[in-house]
């Protein structure tokens, strides 16, 4: 039986997922932590109330490998190349779409109100020697 990730999904179960994932709440979770087990444990309770048994590594390999294949495909478009496309991805246009330029600023601003300018200038004099 092969478990790590090993059962293929089904298009009823990416579509769940998708619509867990299309949820404000967690969408908010997810931009704002790398550390996402606690997350990925809530997508898969839901998951199971729709009969999915899925566990939370799973979710979380599924989340990203579809995040990696859309924003591929994105790019591909962005760049002309519009033969490129994938199952999912109106629905993750929807989700992701819309959130990738807000994102980018917003992520921008909170990084350099965490990070203050002498970690840069520190490691700058370290690889000086």
């Amino acid at each position: 039986v092969a478990n790590e990730g090993g059962k293929h999904w089904t298009v009823n179960e990416v579509k769940a997922l998708i619509r867990i994932w299309s949820d404000k709440n967690i969408q908010q979770q997810l931009e704002g932590t790398v550390r996402n087990k606690r997350i990925f444990e809530q997508v898969a309770a839901r998951l199971q109330k729709f009969g999915i048994d899925r566990d939370w590594k799973q979710c979380r390999t599924k989340y990203k490998n579809l995040k990696h294949e859309y924003k591929s495909v994105k790019s591909a478009q962005d760049s002309g190349g519009t033969s490129k496309s994938m199952k999912f991805f109106n629905e993750l246009d929807a989700i992701l779409g819309h959130t990738t330029m807000e994102q980018t600023s917003k992520s921008d601003n909170d990084e350099s109100e965490r990070l203050p300018e002498w970690t840069e200038a520190k490691s700058e004099k370290d690889s000086l020697g």
